[in-house]
């Protein structure tokens, strides 16, 4: 059995049963975007991570309650946060230790600063990019991508997303093949999080993804949905 609802272009998203138990996930269709440099969204972004500083600074990531969610996630698939940190734990880090965020375009700077919001892992892809349906399941055996600054990004046994070219993100890091770009115009968005993990909160961490894109990227959200074994209806 496996968990699928449509995009507004035909295309599935399907959540497979083997991950279904584990993962609970908001998906979200913005389009068009409008790709560019955006200096407010880099002052909001700073405004934040002064916040956070003053909030965490002097803990260690296992002593922070808002990164418990991301790091069980990672642990439900057998994998250590510790030495394969959540994007969003890694991106507190860089904040934490006074290093500031890489500044991409209004886009990635979005969603960079939305995940430093609800510290959850956010995968952001070219919708254009992705090839067919997509898949979210456990990676086999050789399943790997190159990932974007990254090394390569080895998938078995853990969460990733699957279009019919292959693996293409993951909650560590996205991949170079549907990274957004300046040319991006249609972009697909995957908040993840923990099964247990409150439906109403995840629909609420939408809200502020898409309300970034409206301010910063005249987006326009054309779809949203929250995945998760006791909310959609299973289909074979």
């Amino acid at each position: 059995m496996t968990l699928s609802v449509p995009l507004p272009d035909g295309r599935r998203v399907r959540v497979a049963s083997e991950v279904s138990d584990r993962l609970l996930c908001g998906v979200q269709v913005l389009c068009p975007v409008a790709v560019s440099g955006n200096h407010e969204v880099d002052t909001a972004t700073e405004n934040l991570s002064r916040e956070l500083v003053t909030r965490y600074s002097g803990l260690k990531p296992a002593e922070i309650p808002a990164l418990t969610e991301a790091r069980n996630l990672y642990k439900s698939f057998g994998v250590d946060p510790s030495r394969h940190r959540p994007s969003s734990e890694a991106l507190l880090r860089r904040v934490l230790k006074g290093r500031g965020l890489y500044q991409i375009n209004n886009a990635v700077d979005c969603c960079n600063l939305a995940s430093l919001g609800f510290l959850l892992p956010v995968g952001m892809y070219d919708l254009d990019r992705v090839e067919g349906d997509i898949d979210m399941r456990v990676g086999r055996p050789g399943e790997e991508y190159p990932g974007i600054r990254k090394d390569m990004v080895h998938l078995e046994g853990r969460l990733g997303l699957f279009d019919q070219e292959g693996p293409f993100g993951s909650p560590t890091s996205d991949s170079a093949r549907t990274c957004v770009s300046a040319s991006t115009r249609n972009i697909l968005a995957v908040v993840m999080a923990t099964a247990s993990y409150c439906p109403a909160a995840m629909s609420g961490n939408l809200d502020t993804f898409g309300n970034l894109f409206i301010q910063y990227c005249q987006a326009t959200e054309i779809f949203r949905t929250v995945l998760g074994s006791d909310l959609q209806t299973s289909e074979e």
